[in-house]
């Protein structure tokens, strides 16, 4: 499919080649039923635990990520998690409507490493009580923005 900019969309198959060439990343994945599927064990530093996160990504559609293990909610110990999206619960990585993905771009270089972010951010804030890695959590009132696609992708996140 063509994307914006007459640039092409990269394949499901080309995405999964992208995955498994890294020599940063060493997940597992596979493509069947029109849709890719990527398990990739992180560690955002070296004193913080590992997660096993879950990437699925379709043609049409955003990558989703899922945190497979530890529990998310068990480690908030009751608290609300900041910048997730709920049933399933998945990580919220940017801002959805700002351009910032598109299937133009290579998931190696965007999501997982944007998961490695996401989680390191969340390890702090286990800790402090206090989400430093910025952007519009859910129910909060978005900064005025003009553009009306913008601002509707904010309230989403």
């Amino acid at each position: 499919m063509i994307g914006r900019g007459g640039q092409y969309d990269l394949t499901l198959s080309q995405q999964l080649l992208f995955l498994k060439a890294s020599p940063a990343i060493s997940g597992v994945g596979q493509v069947r039923a029109n849709k890719l599927t990527w398990q990739e064990p992180i560690q955002p530093t070296a004193l913080a635990r590992s997660y096993l996160a879950t990437i699925t990504f379709q043609p049409g559609q955003t990558p989703v990520v899922q945190i497979d293990d530890p529990d998310l909610e068990l480690l908030a110990a009751g608290r609300p998690l900041p910048h997730v999206y709920r049933d399933p619960l998945r990580l919220c990585l940017y801002l959805p409507g700002a351009r910032e993905w598109d299937a133009r771009k290579r998931i190696d270089q965007t999501i997982i490493p944007w998961t490695y972010l996401w989680l390191y951010y969340f390890e702090d804030w286990l800790w402090s009580d206090d989400w430093k890695g910025e952007g519009q959590h859910p129910g909060e009132e978005p900064e005025p923005v003009g553009n009306r696609a913008i601002r509707r992708a904010v309230a989403r996140c």
